[in-house]
């Protein structure tokens, strides 16, 4: 008599076979924006908001003080993202793609304070189309434990 083994649906594996990326697996970094960083990025990206460099403007609207364009705090965001992933992970190469960043901005960032980046790892699936591992992410930018920026992502992770 034959014995067929059925093996664990994907769903109850913390790693699909692959290994490329984990649930769980995370990155993190702090930053601080200068006044002249808020400056430069809002001027180079385009967004002539007053608020990211007029101080009588923040003021008027009750900042007190220009804030960081919230595109800043993303691309810094997608950034991590980009560096951490496409490194190797358990001495496997791999590279991405970013497929899909949603973000919310909840409170307002100035300079001089100290960002905490994070990103974690919720689900992995299998890349059908491509090959490789999608990847569901969370993440944050928060000051002193507050979240200033909420954010979700989805990659899909491949072998080098």
């Amino acid at each position: 008599m034959n014995q067929i083994t059925i093996p664990a649906p994907l769903d109850d594996l913390d790693e699909t076979p692959l290994g490329l990326i984990a649930v769980g697996e995370h990155c993190e970094r702090e930053l601080r924006y200068s006044r002249d960083d808020i400056v430069a990025f809002a001027r180079l990206s385009g967004d002539s908001n007053p608020l990211h460099h007029d101080t009588a403007a923040a003021q008027r609207a009750d900042f007190g003080e220009i804030i960081a364009s919230g595109q800043q705090t993303a691309s810094q965001l997608m950034g991590l993202v980009a560096s951490h992933f496409s490194q190797p992970h358990n001495g496997q190469p791999r590279s991405l793609l970013c497929l899909n960043f949603n973000f919310a901005f909840k409170h307002p960032i100035f300079a001089e304070q100290t960002l905490e980046l994070r990103w974690r790892v919720t689900d992995v699936e299998p890349g059908r189309r491509r090959g490789g591992q999608i990847a569901h992410l969370e993440g944050s930018a928060s000051v002193a434990g507050r979240a200033c920026v909420v954010g979700r992502g989805t990659l899909l992770v491949l072998p080098d």
